[in-house]
């Protein structure tokens, strides 16, 4: 690229931007707080969005002795998975039929990075509900692989491979996103508020000159 050319681009560059400040002085000053309140209301949430990013997963493992049964999963309280399960009856030898049934489930579920209580609650046909809680960490862009046994004895919940080294890190980063995500769509809607009063003060005061045009033009000398 020759001096000649990179001088035409500068000299571009220089005309387009004078031409922005032109057109920029011609808006109201109204105008501009309102399109930089929607600016920034579209960045916090775009950063909201960063911060409650379902960036890990929660892989559920199921093993149960039941014909039908309902399976929920909830993660700090919200409920994050609900399906049924089926099991078949256990045959032995590969013949010979038996009372017990066994079944399997597997099951991804997305989860943000972080600590967090998971409960899981199996809900049988023919047996009472039965539920457990357990506490984990999730490392950034990670799968924890959750093994549940549930049968008429009773349900249990265990990790599996279970890392403690990023506990602490993952708790902080928790913790951050969890109030930082609050508080910004705290902000956020403070400014949507805003821009809401703005508009329903200021928009009648706009459209009334127009409207009130139209009955003069009319009252024209005949």
């Amino acid at each position: 690229m020759n001096r000649q050319h990179i001088f035409e681009l500068h000299a571009k560059a220089t005309s387009l931007y004078q031409q922005a400040r032109e057109v920029a002085a011609r808006v109201p000053m109204k105008a501009r707080v309102v399109l930089g309140l929607f600016l920034l209301t579209a960045v916090l949430m775009a950063t909201y969005t960063t911060l409650t990013a379902k960036d890990s997963s929660l892989h559920l493992k199921v093993q149960h002795g039941f014909h039908n049964a309902q399976v929920s999963v909830w993660v700090d309280g919200d409920l994050a998975y609900s399906g049924t399960i089926t099991g078949s009856t256990k045959k032995r030898f590969g013949i010979i039929p038996t009372d017990s049934v066994q079944g399997t489930l597997s099951q991804i579920i997305p989860v943000r990075s972080g600590q967090h209580n998971v409960r899981v609650r199996v809900s049988p046909d023919d047996a009472t509900a039965q539920d457990d809680t357990i506490s984990g960490d999730f490392a950034r862009n990670s799968e924890r692989d959750l093994s549940v046994s549930a049968r008429h004895s009773g349900l249990s919940l265990a990790w599996q491979g279970t890392t403690h080294g990023e506990a602490e890190t993952t708790s902080s980063l928790a913790w951050l996103s969890r109030y930082a995500g609050s508080l910004v769509l705290t902000i956020a809607g403070s400014i949507i508020s805003a821009l809401t009063g703005f508009a329903i003060k200021e928009l009648p005061g706009r459209l009334r000159p127009s409207t009130d045009s139209a009955p003069k033009a009319q009252l024209g000398p005949e």
